[in-house]
């Protein structure tokens, strides 16, 4: 899965077109390292997101399709958050 698209389907980031600008402008880092907007998730990855609202997360699993709310905590971890 997308980098972009997992961020999204999990909510850390709102719009999936606002994650893949971040990526693109360099500010999501995965496992310390820069990644574009095709970066392919695994499990275990620890994503980084800078800007105005640094997050940091860690990818637990990957979702098969669309996420309702109260499962989205199931698929990463919050490491933490400014």
């Amino acid at each position: 899965m997308r980098i972009d698209d997992f961020l999204s389907t999990v909510g850390v980031v709102k719009r999936r077109t606002v994650a893949k600008e971040l990526a693109q402008n360099g500010l999501i880092h995965v496992n310390d390292r820069r990644v574009k907007p095709a970066y392919q998730v695994k499990p275990n990855d620890i994503i980084n997101i800078r800007g105005t609202r640094p997050t940091c997360v860690e990818v637990l699993g990957l979702p098969a399709g669309s996420v309702p709310k109260e499962r989205r905590g199931e698929y990463f971890r919050l490491l933490n958050s400014d």
